[in-house]
């Protein structure tokens, strides 16, 4: 297991000694003037007649932005009002420092995730993740069940209790901590039910606050040091002490971190300066938040997806950059704006993991539905799409330049949709919550995409 990425009390120092900066002024004097600079100095540049790039200069220059980006602006602490900053010999000592491997699970369900290049003929790890959807107590252990059934799923990530006891989860209240108590519990019950009692588990989504992880931290019936935790970036490059918190606990409990990084289109950036905000973001994932591995999710600001021509570009420039640069290990974690059961929600899936897999990303973390929004409107069916198509990229040695023409032909088919999405079914809906099995109208319609799929030139290979 890998130690901490960087010295954790230096970290915690800096914090404390920063320059003083109010949060605004850093908005609006540091971070933006800065991303418009890197963006112009470097010449990025978006081009709509190529979702998936091929040009190598280009992801150099993202990287070579990104890094200038970090090195000036540094990382925020909203909590002492001081910019983190770090040298460049610092931001080296780091990346040289880092494992390329990680070891998740235990026993029979442990699995090791390594970092990937462009065009890697090595495959990528799967995540099966219905992200942070809401969930019913009802529901909530089968829907986990049917997520951790699946065989492709290395790890799971976990839906969010919405009551527990009666009383709703809400952040800094009695009934989070007991819901990331209740949420820990099920999940391991969930494993055991499915004959995978060691697979590793994003721990604990519906405790939000430090307080609550470091409840549900526990080897016997909740968190184990082989399961996954999360600390998530600011948007944009900014973290609290309830996050650093988060961060000294999961080190000292011997915990996997994962950064959790989601930026923002259409807020402080354009596509170009979101795509160099993304790679900047793991760079303070690594030194900051002191992730082992990153969970990466750029979004629409207003579609809340990253989904659509202009995303699976940023997307798929982001991981090149970082696969020719650096052997961090990340996850493309997708974000559909449609729902369950539609033909659009899998082609959106199906280009996310055949975007990312081709691209250079470790791990395909995959997928929220209906823009994660919607109450239990999420099945792994969007998932198993995602992930199977992904590896059949793999699996057919597929180059970026082909993938960019399968994603120019698919994406005319829900594009001019993307703003009036289907919101599709439920999981009860979708799946029978006893058996487990999805309904017969979605795996028909699964079987027709995977067909079109295959008629384009993707050979999956079962």
């Amino acid at each position: 297991m890998p130690v901490p990425p960087w010295r954790i009390i230096s970290v915690l120092h800096k914090a404390e000694t920063g320059p003083i900066v109010l949060e605004k002024d850093f908005d609006k004097r540091i971070l933006i003037p800065n991303i418009k600079r890197v963006v112009k100095e470097y010449d990025i540049k978006y081009d709509p007649n190529n979702p998936v790039p091929s040009d190598d200069s280009l992801a150099k220059d993202v990287w070579n932005a990104a890094v200038d980006l970090f090195l000036t602006v540094g990382t925020y602490c909203t909590t002492t009002q001081r910019r983190m900053i770090f040298t460049e010999e610092e931001l080296k000592e780091a990346l040289w420092n880092y494992n390329d491997w990680l070891e998740i699970g235990e026993g029979k369900d442990r699995r090791i995730w390594t970092s990937r290049k462009v065009e890697d003929t090595k495959l990528p790890g799967c995540l099966f993740t219905p992200v942070g959807v809401r969930c019913s107590e009802e529901n909530f252990i089968h829907m986990i069940m049917a997520y951790m059934q699946e065989p492709l799923a290395d790890a799971v990530s976990t839906p969010i209790l919405d009551k527990v006891e009666g009383g709703y989860t809400k952040t800094h209240s009695p009934f989070e901590q007991q819901g990331g108590v209740v949420h820990a519990q099920y999940a391991r019950q969930a494993a055991v039910r499915v004959g995978r009692p060691g697979i590793a588990i994003i721990l604990t989504g519906t405790a939000l606050s430090a307080a609550s992880q470091i409840a549900s931290s526990n080897p016997i019936w909740g968190a184990r040091p082989t399961d996954l935790r999360l600390v998530s970036v600011i948007s944009e490059l900014k973290i609290d002490y309830d996050l650093l918190n988060k961060t000294l606990h999961f080190n000292q409990y011997g915990g996997i971190i994962g950064t959790l990084s989601g930026p923002l289109y259409g807020v402080y950036a354009g596509i170009e300066g979101t795509t160099v905000i993304g790679v900047a973001s793991h760079l303070q994932g690594l030194l900051v938040n002191q992730g082992h591995f990153t969970c990466y999710f750029p979004v629409h600001f207003r579609y809340f997806n990253n989904t659509s021509r202009e995303m699976l570009w940023l997307v798929s420039l982001s991981y090149q950059a970082l696969a020719n640069n650096t052997k961090l290990i990340s996850g493309s974690n997708g974000f559909a704006v449609a729902g369950p059961c539609t033909e659009m929600v899998l082609y959106e899936s199906a280009l996310h993991g055949l975007v990312s897999a081709v691209s250079g990303t470790a791990i395909l973390w995959e997928i929220a539905s209906a823009s994660n929004k919607h109450f239990e409107r999420t099945t792994p069916m969007e998932a198993r799409m995602a992930c199977e198509t992904g590896i059949a990229a793999v699996y057919s040695k597929l180059k970026r330049s082909d993938v960019n023409e399968i994603v120019k032909k698919v994406l005319p088919k829900y594009e001019d949709k993307i703003d009036k999405a289907p919101l599709g079914k439920t999981f009860p809906e979708c799946y029978d919550v006893k058996s487990l099995k999805p309904s017969d109208e979605y795996i028909q319609l699964y079987k027709k995409v995977k067909r079109e799929l295959e008629d384009l030139g993707v050979c999956y290979p079962y």
